[in-house]
Protein backbone atom coordinates (compact mmCIF):
# COMPACT_ATOMS: atom_id res chain seq x y z
CA UNK A 1 0.00 0.00 0.00
CA UNK A 2 1.39 3.30 -0.69
CA UNK A 3 0.40 6.48 1.30
CA UNK A 4 0.38 9.85 -0.84
CA UNK A 5 -0.09 13.49 1.27
CA UNK A 6 -2.01 15.40 -1.02
CA UNK A 7 -1.61 18.38 1.93
CA UNK A 8 -0.14 18.85 4.85
CA UNK A 9 -1.61 22.05 6.87
CA UNK A 10 -4.18 24.00 8.62
CA UNK A 11 -7.77 25.36 7.64
CA UNK A 12 -5.64 28.73 6.25
CA UNK A 13 -2.35 26.64 4.77
CA UNK A 14 0.88 27.65 5.57
CA UNK A 15 1.76 30.71 4.55
CA UNK A 16 -1.23 32.26 5.68
CA UNK A 17 -2.69 35.04 3.51
CA UNK A 18 -1.71 38.49 4.41
CA UNK A 19 1.70 39.13 6.09
CA UNK A 20 3.38 42.93 5.83
CA UNK A 21 4.21 41.99 2.13
CA UNK A 22 1.13 40.49 0.78
CA UNK A 23 3.48 37.56 -0.27
CA UNK A 24 1.85 35.61 2.70
CA UNK A 25 2.43 35.24 6.78
CA UNK A 26 5.28 31.73 7.28
CA UNK A 27 5.14 32.82 11.03
CA UNK A 28 8.21 30.80 12.44
CA UNK A 29 8.33 28.04 8.70
CA UNK A 30 11.39 29.19 6.97
CA UNK A 31 9.85 29.80 3.36
CA UNK A 32 12.81 29.17 2.02
CA UNK A 33 12.10 25.24 2.93
CA UNK A 34 9.70 23.85 -0.17
CA UNK A 35 7.76 21.07 2.51
CA UNK A 36 7.14 24.76 4.72
CA UNK A 37 4.31 25.19 1.71
CA UNK A 38 1.10 23.61 2.88
CA UNK A 39 -2.04 23.06 1.38
CA UNK A 40 -5.01 22.20 3.31
CA UNK A 41 -4.94 18.40 4.59
CA UNK A 42 -5.90 15.26 2.03
CA UNK A 43 -3.86 12.08 1.86
CA UNK A 44 -4.76 9.26 -0.64
CA UNK A 45 -4.04 5.46 -0.87
CA UNK A 46 -3.30 2.91 -3.43
CA UNK A 47 -2.71 -0.21 -3.75
CA UNK A 48 -1.00 -2.51 -6.09
CA UNK A 49 -3.81 -2.89 -8.27
CA UNK A 50 -3.66 1.23 -8.90
CA UNK A 51 -7.08 1.14 -6.92
CA UNK A 52 -6.83 4.41 -5.28
CA UNK A 53 -9.05 5.82 -1.93
CA UNK A 54 -9.27 9.66 -1.65
CA UNK A 55 -9.93 11.11 2.02
CA UNK A 56 -10.88 14.43 2.41
CA UNK A 57 -11.65 16.97 -1.08
CA UNK A 58 -10.03 20.00 0.42
CA UNK A 59 -10.12 22.73 -0.53
CA UNK A 60 -6.54 22.83 -2.39
CA UNK A 61 -8.18 19.57 -4.15
CA UNK A 62 -7.51 20.09 -7.90
CA UNK A 63 -4.04 21.62 -7.63
CA UNK A 64 -3.10 18.42 -4.77
CA UNK A 65 -4.25 15.88 -7.98
CA UNK A 66 -2.55 17.53 -10.19
CA UNK A 67 0.13 18.02 -8.47
CA UNK A 68 0.43 14.42 -7.95
CA UNK A 69 -0.39 13.37 -11.30
CA UNK A 70 -3.20 11.28 -9.81
CA UNK A 71 -5.53 10.31 -12.49
CA UNK A 72 -8.61 8.77 -11.17
CA UNK A 73 -10.03 7.39 -7.97
CA UNK A 74 -12.18 4.47 -6.86
CA UNK A 75 -13.82 6.25 -3.90
CA UNK A 76 -13.62 9.39 -2.13
CA UNK A 77 -14.05 9.22 2.13
CA UNK A 78 -14.74 12.43 4.60
CA UNK A 79 -13.59 12.86 7.72
CA UNK A 80 -16.25 15.47 8.56
CA UNK A 81 -17.50 18.74 6.54
CA UNK A 82 -15.17 21.43 7.89
CA UNK A 83 -14.65 23.53 4.93
CA UNK A 84 -10.75 23.08 4.35
CA UNK A 85 -11.96 19.07 4.23
CA UNK A 86 -14.70 19.20 1.67
CA UNK A 87 -14.91 22.46 -0.34
CA UNK A 88 -13.21 21.21 -3.09
CA UNK A 89 -15.95 18.55 -3.91
CA UNK A 90 -16.28 20.24 -7.00
CA UNK A 91 -13.21 19.02 -8.37
CA UNK A 92 -14.24 15.61 -8.30
CA UNK A 93 -16.32 16.35 -11.39
CA UNK A 94 -13.34 15.84 -14.03
CA UNK A 95 -12.94 12.68 -12.36
CA UNK A 96 -16.94 11.24 -13.28
CA UNK A 97 -15.47 11.97 -17.11
CA UNK A 98 -15.54 8.32 -17.99
CA UNK A 99 -16.83 6.35 -15.58
CA UNK A 100 -20.13 4.11 -16.37
CA UNK A 101 -21.49 5.71 -12.50
CA UNK A 102 -20.94 8.11 -9.99
CA UNK A 103 -17.68 7.73 -7.75
CA UNK A 104 -18.64 6.19 -4.59
CA UNK A 105 -18.45 8.44 -1.73
CA UNK A 106 -18.53 7.31 2.31
CA UNK A 107 -18.93 9.13 5.38
CA UNK A 108 -20.32 9.27 8.90
CA UNK A 109 -24.30 9.59 9.04
CA UNK A 110 -24.18 13.30 10.89
CA UNK A 111 -21.74 14.24 7.80
CA UNK A 112 -23.39 12.76 5.02
CA UNK A 113 -26.41 14.85 5.76
CA UNK A 114 -24.59 17.57 6.28
CA UNK A 115 -22.95 17.09 2.58
CA UNK A 116 -26.08 16.55 1.49
CA UNK A 117 -27.51 20.12 2.67
CA UNK A 118 -24.42 22.30 1.28
CA UNK A 119 -23.89 20.36 -2.27
CA UNK A 120 -27.28 18.32 -2.82
CA UNK A 121 -27.14 18.82 -6.83
CA UNK A 122 -23.50 16.77 -6.54
CA UNK A 123 -25.44 13.61 -5.39
CA UNK A 124 -28.30 14.09 -7.39
CA UNK A 125 -27.35 15.73 -10.47
CA UNK A 126 -28.72 18.89 -11.65
CA UNK A 127 -30.32 20.85 -15.02
CA UNK A 128 -28.93 17.98 -16.89
CA UNK A 129 -25.71 17.34 -15.43
CA UNK A 130 -25.36 13.97 -13.99
CA UNK A 131 -24.32 12.76 -10.40
CA UNK A 132 -20.89 13.08 -9.26
CA UNK A 133 -21.00 10.95 -6.20
CA UNK A 134 -23.28 8.30 -4.59
CA UNK A 135 -23.32 8.91 -0.81
CA UNK A 136 -23.94 6.89 1.39
CA UNK A 137 -23.42 6.09 5.05
CA UNK A 138 -19.79 3.96 6.71
CA UNK A 139 -22.35 2.07 9.01
CA UNK A 140 -22.27 -0.89 6.85
CA UNK A 141 -19.01 -0.64 4.62
CA UNK A 142 -16.52 -3.43 4.98
CA UNK A 143 -14.60 -3.33 1.83
CA UNK A 144 -14.11 -1.07 -1.33
CA UNK A 145 -11.91 -1.12 -4.36
CA UNK A 146 -9.94 -4.15 -2.37
CA UNK A 147 -9.29 -2.49 0.89
CA UNK A 148 -10.92 -3.22 3.67
CA UNK A 149 -12.02 -0.08 5.65
CA UNK A 150 -12.40 0.40 9.82
CA UNK A 151 -13.42 3.21 10.91
CA UNK A 152 -14.38 5.02 14.39
CA UNK A 153 -15.60 8.36 15.46
CA UNK A 154 -12.93 10.76 17.47
CA UNK A 155 -13.60 14.00 19.39
CA UNK A 156 -12.85 17.45 17.66
CA UNK A 157 -13.64 19.78 20.39
CA UNK A 158 -17.38 19.86 20.75
CA UNK A 159 -17.66 18.28 17.92
CA UNK A 160 -16.58 15.12 15.74
CA UNK A 161 -14.59 13.75 12.91
CA UNK A 162 -14.15 10.62 11.66
CA UNK A 163 -11.15 8.43 11.75
CA UNK A 164 -10.45 5.83 9.51
CA UNK A 165 -8.32 2.63 8.64
CA UNK A 166 -7.30 0.76 5.49
CA UNK A 167 -5.84 -2.45 4.96
CA UNK A 168 -4.39 -4.38 1.65
CA UNK A 169 -2.62 -7.92 1.26
CA UNK A 170 -1.68 -7.24 4.84
CA UNK A 171 -0.77 -3.80 5.76
CA UNK A 172 -2.14 -0.64 6.46
CA UNK A 173 -2.63 2.75 6.58
CA UNK A 174 -4.65 4.90 9.09
CA UNK A 175 -5.68 8.31 9.37
CA UNK A 176 -6.74 10.45 12.16
CA UNK A 177 -6.81 13.98 11.68
CA UNK A 178 -8.79 16.94 13.65
CA UNK A 179 -9.25 15.16 17.21
CA UNK A 180 -8.76 16.89 20.58
CA UNK A 181 -8.69 13.37 22.86
CA UNK A 182 -7.51 9.80 22.48
CA UNK A 183 -10.16 7.14 23.05
CA UNK A 184 -10.00 3.80 23.74
CA UNK A 185 -12.19 3.12 20.20
CA UNK A 186 -9.37 5.01 18.60
CA UNK A 187 -6.41 2.89 20.30
CA UNK A 188 -8.00 -0.22 19.13
CA UNK A 189 -8.94 0.90 15.52
CA UNK A 190 -5.61 2.04 15.28
CA UNK A 191 -3.55 -0.71 17.27
CA UNK A 192 -0.38 -2.27 15.13
CA UNK A 193 -1.28 -0.13 12.02
CA UNK A 194 2.03 0.27 9.90
CA UNK A 195 1.71 4.00 9.23
CA UNK A 196 -0.37 6.36 11.15
CA UNK A 197 -0.73 10.07 9.97
CA UNK A 198 -1.75 12.13 12.59
CA UNK A 199 -3.34 15.72 13.44
CA UNK A 200 -0.67 17.74 14.91
CA UNK A 201 -1.16 21.29 14.72
CA UNK A 202 1.12 22.62 16.96
CA UNK A 203 3.23 22.08 20.55
CA UNK A 204 0.94 23.62 23.04
CA UNK A 205 -2.46 21.93 23.31
CA UNK A 206 -5.30 22.93 21.40
CA UNK A 207 -9.12 22.85 22.10
CA UNK A 208 -9.87 21.23 18.78
CA UNK A 209 -6.80 19.66 17.48
CA UNK A 210 -4.09 17.21 18.18
CA UNK A 211 -0.64 19.01 19.83
CA UNK A 212 2.82 16.94 19.50
CA UNK A 213 2.49 15.03 22.99
CA UNK A 214 -1.05 14.05 21.84
CA UNK A 215 0.16 12.76 18.63
CA UNK A 216 3.18 10.87 19.94
CA UNK A 217 0.99 9.68 22.54
CA UNK A 218 -1.22 8.08 20.36
CA UNK A 219 1.26 6.65 18.19
CA UNK A 220 2.84 4.78 21.36
CA UNK A 221 -0.72 3.42 22.28
CA UNK A 222 -1.01 2.03 18.93
CA UNK A 223 2.25 0.30 18.64
CA UNK A 224 2.60 1.78 14.93
CA UNK A 225 5.98 1.37 13.25
CA UNK A 226 5.70 4.82 11.22
CA UNK A 227 3.85 8.17 12.95
CA UNK A 228 3.37 10.73 9.96
CA UNK A 229 2.34 14.16 11.51
CA UNK A 230 0.14 16.16 9.54
CA UNK A 231 -2.55 19.65 10.03
CA UNK A 232 0.71 21.33 10.96
CA UNK A 233 0.59 25.28 11.29
CA UNK A 234 2.78 28.14 11.00
CA UNK A 235 4.58 27.40 13.82
CA UNK A 236 6.08 24.23 13.04
CA UNK A 237 8.67 24.68 11.04
CA UNK A 238 9.70 21.64 8.97
CA UNK A 239 13.67 21.10 9.44
CA UNK A 240 13.22 22.01 13.51
CA UNK A 241 10.61 19.39 13.87
CA UNK A 242 12.56 16.99 12.20
CA UNK A 243 15.30 17.43 14.33
CA UNK A 244 13.27 17.72 17.15
CA UNK A 245 10.98 14.05 17.08
CA UNK A 246 11.87 10.37 17.65
CA UNK A 247 13.22 8.48 14.74
CA UNK A 248 10.05 6.40 13.92
CA UNK A 249 8.23 9.74 13.62
CA UNK A 250 8.02 11.47 9.82
CA UNK A 251 7.52 15.22 9.97
CA UNK A 252 4.59 15.20 6.64
CA UNK A 253 4.54 17.35 3.96
CA UNK A 254 3.18 17.98 0.38
CA UNK A 255 3.46 15.18 -1.72
CA UNK A 256 5.07 12.51 0.48
CA UNK A 257 4.82 9.19 -0.57
CA UNK A 258 5.74 6.19 1.82
CA UNK A 259 4.81 2.70 1.37
CA UNK A 260 3.46 0.49 4.21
Amino acid sequence: MKLIMLGSGTSTGVPRVGGPDGMGDWGDCDPDEPRNRRTRVSILVENDEGKRLLIDTSSDCRAQLLANKIPSIDAVFWTHDHADHCHGIDDLRALRYGRGGPIPGFAASDTVRRLRQRFGYVFAGQDGYPTIISLDTLDRLRIVAGFGVGWCQMAHGPGETTGFRFECDGKSIAYATDFSAISDRMVDLFDGVDILVSDCLRRDPHPTHAHLEMAIELAERCSTERLVLSHLDKSMDYQTLVDEVPDFVTVGYDGLEMTA
